[in-house]
């Protein structure tokens, strides 16, 4: 658990986190595979590609475990059909994880002023599209996805950033101990850790197995017990 009044900032993961999204997901890949007559996958072969954004969600599911497909021309015309087809079909099953915003409700009247943000590597237009949906855009003072900045997680940039601009909104240095990234991935677990900040796993999202070998700082089977762990009783 941590100390609840030590946090200065609080960074969220969206797929498998925030938002189940798997099967818009694995519809939005399989139609791309249909489009290259290409074989359908499982939906759950495509829940355990993601997490490493959607150049390398469709370099996956085309085949090519490591991503290093070398017609990037052809990964181009996929990935542009993937994109365009899960713009328009990207909330037509997915949900917020149950105790989401009860857990965000509770956090925000406990700290009011405690600066949240969402860092994810789903290409930034429909990651703030899907939170305006939803109604979650209210909580996060900052919503970055996996094309805002050069690099990707678990490249710490993102996260760093998200740091400095915290501190600026709270008038002080944030320490990299007060930061707590929360995610269901590995990914996750490795931009806290190469922050400096602690990680809040979840046990619920798309990689459980992954997460459990990167052994986050804490551990969340739903998304209800975030409070607690945090500090907030």
């Amino acid at each position: 658990m941590v100390a609840a009044d030590s946090l200065s900032l609080l960074v969220f993961d969206l797929d498998g986190t925030l938002i189940d999204s798997r099967t818009d997901l694995t519809n939005a890949i399989n139609a791309m595979l249909a489009h290259f007559n290409k074989p359908l996958l499982p939906e759950a072969l495509i829940a355990s590609y993601l997490g490493d954004g959607a150049s390398m969600l469709v370099r996956r599911a085309l085949g090519d475990p490591e991503g290093d497909i070398h017609d990037e021309e052809f990964v181009t015309e996929a990935l542009t059909f993937f994109l365009d087809y899960y713009r328009v079909h990207k909330v037509d099953y997915t949900t917020v994880y149950p105790g989401v915003f009860a857990s965000l409700d509770r956090i925000r009247t406990a700290f009011p002023n405690l600066p949240m943000a969402i860092l994810t590597n789903k290409p930034v237009r429909p990651s703030q599209e899907i939170c305006d949906h939803f109604g979650l855009s209210r909580y996060f003072f900052q919503n970055y996805g996996g094309n805002s900045f050069h690099t990707k997680k678990p490249d710490p940039h993102g996260l760093l950033t998200l740091r400095s601009e915290a501190s600026a909104l709270l008038g002080r240095a944030i320490a990299p101990e007060t930061v707590v990234m929360v995610g269901d991935s590995d990914v996750d677990v490795l931009t806290a850790r190469r922050c400096g900040a602690l990680s809040l796993g979840c046990s619920y999202g798309f990689a459980p197995h992954a997460l459990a070998v990167a052994q986050p700082d804490l551990m969340s089977h739903s998304a209800q017990e975030w409070p607690a762990l945090l500090g907030i009783l």
